[in-house]
């Protein structure tokens, strides 16, 4: 074996662990500090629930196409909304607030890579969305009289969707967390990125109701694949036909979806900083 091939040792002689190993350790040590959290806790669990039940009773009244209820067409869009708070905004703000605190300092004197912190930041993600969303489901399914697929086929497309939007989320979610110059600066200047793709992505108004032009902006950005993606699968076939073109766009979404996980993937290798600017 070469020099150039042979595995990385420590001062022992050992070789160090893989950056897969390093980076699932990161992310069981993400989740334990996750559910210390108790404010972020329930934020991050409670908040798509709230809005959905605020939603299906302001719109009690009003009549979906296919006798769907208020609750069962808005559940797509809190669960969109959910995945793209869970990944984007509150990574860009967790991490800001991390390097702000030194914390990023510290873990760049261990033999961590950026991929493994990476690594772990998205599997932090991928389990809190997960029990996310199981929560909204359950709730949303025996209070709030939401009609859950039982069709595979739309599981499958569930599955794929929310992987893809979760590792899309995440990776610019790290990728932007440079943008904000201090911690206490993070959630002035995401919170405000995040409300405003909600509004133009068809969370919270029926998406074929927004004019025209704020429907081509909003194509541009992953979050109303994602939206779009889980009508598909919580909605009725018979609501395509509002879609844009008359289709769900599945293919389209992934392809999207998948151009902006590589496109995050790259800035944030690129630009991620263990350290505040002033820093050096």
């Amino acid at each position: 074996m070469s020099a150039a091939s042979a595995p990385i040792r420590n001062v022992t002689g050992k070789p160090l662990p893989s950056t897969v190993r390093v980076g699932l350790s990161r992310t069981g040590l993400e989740v334990k500090q996750f559910f210390r959290e108790k404010e972020q806790l329930i934020f991050t669990f409670f908040f798509p629930i709230i809005f959905l039940g605020i939603f299906s009773a302001v719109f009690s009244d009003s009549d979906f196409q296919g006798g769907v209820n208020a609750a069962t067409y808005f559940t797509p869009g809190m669960i969109a909304s959910g995945i793209f708070l869970t990944s984007f905004q509150s990574l860009a703000i967790t991490i800001a607030l991390e390097r702000d605190e030194d914390l990023l300092k510290r873990l760049r004197g261990t033999p961590m890579s950026p991929q493994s912190y990476f690594f772990g930041k998205i599997g932090l993600v991928l389990v809190t969305s997960i029990a996310q969303f199981g929560l909204l489901l359950a709730i949303a399914g025996l209070l709030l009289g939401v009609d859950i697929p039982s069709e595979p086929s739309k599981w499958l497309n569930f599955v794929w969707i929310f992987v893809l939007g979760t590792a899309s989320g995440s990776a610019l979610g790290i990728a932007f967390s440079v943008v904000p110059k201090s911690g206490k600066a993070a959630s002035a200047v995401v919170t405000p990125v995040v409300l405003l793709l909600q509004f133009m992505s068809g969370v919270y108004f029926v998406y074929s109701s927004l004019p025209s032009w704020m429907r081509d902006v909003a194509s541009v950005f992953p979050l109303k694949w994602l939206a779009q993606g889980m009508r598909s699968v919580f909605l009725p076939d018979a609501f395509e036909v509002n879609e844009p073109g008359g289709s769900w766009q599945l293919g389209l979404g992934a392809i999207v979806l998948s151009v902006w996980l590589v496109l995050g993937l790259v800035v944030a290798q690129r630009v991620f900083r263990w350290t505040r600017r002033d820093a050096g």
